[in-house]
């Protein structure tokens, strides 16, 4: 779930009653530009947060009001659209229109190859400049290493 909550730092949009009922339903995870409320109950749920802060205050007790459901907003800043998909870690969180999916998935599965064959390369000792970003002189090492890398294991 995304909620512009307009960067809010006043109006908890939900507490752990909602919350509580969004992982009930099969919710994962919350992306909020403002702030929760619970916030010692709300950690106890297992759901990943991305959020601005905590408050103890209702959005009803300040100036924000739920305006619309599953529709276009903005969340920090970046464009979401129903049907986007959300991809969160503890680096933070990032929106993909669902028709990129399939090219964002080769890419970073291509992108996730190379980084491991630099990280083991880095971590013998290799050339930074060489192996990070990969290097043209290092592809075609890099493309030999491929050849003998278990297809679960990075190889194609």
């Amino acid at each position: 779930m995304v909620v512009d909550a307009r960067g809010d730092m006043k109006s908890g949009v939900f507490g752990d009653m909602m919350l509580t009922f969004f992982k009930g339903k099969g919710g994962i995870g919350v992306v909020v530009d403002g702030c929760l409320r619970d916030f010692p109950n709300i950690k106890k749920i297992d759901l990943g947060l991305w959020i601005s802060g905590v408050t103890p205050n209702f959005h009803t007790q300040t100036d924000l009001m739920p305006f619309a459901v599953n529709g276009p907003i903005a969340c920090g800043g970046v464009l979401v659209m129903p049907g986007d998909i959300i991809v969160a870690d503890d680096d933070g969180a990032v929106v993909v229109p669902v028709n990129l999916a399939p090219e964002l998935i080769k890419q970073a599965s291509i992108h996730h190859e190379w980084e491991t064959f630099s990280k083991q390369r880095l971590m013998e000792g290799g050339d930074l400049r060489r192996y990070y970003p990969l290097s043209d002189a290092a592809r075609p090492e890099y493309e030999e290493w491929l050849k003998t890398q278990p297809k679960d294991k990075g190889g194609r």
